[in-house]
């Protein structure tokens, strides 16, 4: 008896519990948000969709079903695999800003965008190529590559053939104008066996590219850092990389190349406004938005403001509302100008660019087709029009070495507009074949270099 009525007292607490009835606040938890128990008055749709109430005296009992109040649970937002609205590289931007409590000139803002170590448009990826997002000469014949070696090889021959040459290249792209060039002179074995190959990356993506396009194998001994010489097997000549002109070994004749490398330095950009020239820059707007600002007062950059009004003549600077100007060029060009006076050699510059004092030409390509300058920021390549008259003032002036410039390349090239182009046409820019201007700066001792004389 006493067995019966303990199992008659759980058979009652078990029908409490899953009756159609609520069960008293008592049995309820107390923790919000946990899960609660409760009836419904749907009926299962299957023999396995509820619980089944056991007999009691021989009589049967009606089905009853549990389900889960949920309401109360954290319900996480489902994954998106989708990339956020804000890149890494913005928030990196943003936080400069906020750092220097301030906004940042177009030229850092170009500098993070192209070769930030992590986020930057050239570091991570091949950029090059239809299947990239724009496309050099080299890569549209191979003639271009060869026309260049036929220069260095005429520059090499009035220098009085050295045995051991320079042949630098800054930003090498793929390595295809650079491996063009050696297969084309590859039959001319005195000029090939006095080139010693210096490229100018700081991608390593490219630099791999590099690699593999010169057909590159490792000989030798490995160094300190455990690596072996390059050697391309095009023409057997070394082959080393830098990050930097500066890296680059002096004390021999050098020849250095930058096709479509100046265009990628970073500018500074200024308009004129109540207060004379002010510097534009880039800040945060209140929605959080990359925006243009003027600067209140004189940046660092005026200086080069100044040196550049000082090369151009009044009426070209009355009439212009912005002025680019760019320090790095200047530099780099002061730079290569010392190195061809001390170590004798010559340059060769080939880019987009003007005669003149450049107003306001830089852009952002993406996918072969022009966008904003501030969207999504490392998505797209960034260029402005090299200032010529600038290169030559300053390499004539850093030592007084001769520069001949503005020979317009038509090799690969026509006139027209710039392809790809979709807005207004009284907008379009103009096309390479009226922009695309070579200069070469060589040692007063080897006289003027084919074809500038």
């Amino acid at each position: 008896m006493l067995l019966r009525k303990v199992l008659l007292r759980g058979a009652s607490a078990s029908r409490l519990l899953i009756s159609n009835k609520s069960p008293p606040a008592s049995l309820l938890p107390l923790a919000s948000g946990c899960t609660r128990f409760f009836s419904s008055s749907s009926q299962s749709e299957g023999p396995n969709d509820g619980f089944v109430a056991g007999q009691e005296g021989g009589d049967e009992q009606p089905p009853a079903t549990i389900t889960v109040d949920r309401s109360g649970l954290y319900h996480p937002p489902d994954h998106s695999h989708e990339p956020t609205t804000e890149s890494e590289l913005v928030k990196h931007l943003k936080g400069i800003i906020k750092f220097r409590g301030g906004p940042i000139s177009v030229a850092e803002y170009m500098e993070e965008v192209l070769t930030n170590p992590k986020f930057g448009f050239y570091i991570n990826r091949d950029v090059f190529g239809a299947e990239g997002d724009f496309i050099t000469s080299p890569e549209v014949s191979q003639m271009f590559g060869e026309m260049i070696g036929v220069w260095v090889m005429c520059l090499w021959e009035q220098m009085g053939q050295p045995k051991k040459v320079n042949l630098v290249e800054l930003g090498p792209g793929r390595g295809t104008l650079m491996a063009d060039l050696l297969r084309g002179t590859a039959k001319f074995k005195s000029f090939t066996d006095s080139m010693h190959i210096h490229m100018v990356e700081c991608s390593p993506v490219l630099q791999k590219l590099q690699h593999q396009n010169l057909k590159c194998e490792k000989v030798g001994n490995a160094d300190e850092n455990g690596e072996k010489s390059s050697v391309t097997s095009i023409t057997g000549s070394p082959v080393t990389w830098y990050s930097s002109l500066e890296q680059v070994p002096s004390g021999s004749p050098t020849i250095i190349l930058a096709h479509e490398f100046y265009d990628a330095l970073p500018i500074h950009q200024f308009q004129r406004s109540s207060r004379g020239w002010s510097e534009k820059m880039v800040d945060v707007g209140e929605d959080s938005k990359l925006r243009f600002v003027l600067s209140p007062q004189p940046t660092p950059a005026t200086l080069y403001l100044m040196k550049r009004c000082k090369w151009a003549t009044e009426k070209e600077v009355e009439s212009l509302k912005q002025i680019e100007i760019c320090p790095k060029a200047i530099d780099l060009t002061h730079t290569i100008a010392q190195r061809i006076s001390s170590d004798g050699g010559g340059a060769l510059i080939i880019d987009y660019g003007l005669n003149g004092v450049i107003s306001d030409s830089l852009q952002a390509i993406r996918k072969h087709k022009f966008v904003s300058i501030l969207d999504d920021p490392g998505s797209a390549d960034l260029s402005a029009y090299v200032d010529f008259p600038s290169l030559k003032h300053t390499a004539e002036e850093a030592s007084g070495i001769p520069a001949f410039c503005y020979s317009r390349v038509k090799l690969v090239i026509s006139e027209g507009e710039a392809p790809f182009w979709e807005g207004p046409d009284e907008l379009a820019p103009v096309g390479m074949g009226t922009r695309y201007l070579a200069m070469a700066i060589v040692n007063k001792k080897q006289g003027a270099p084919v074809p500038f004389q």
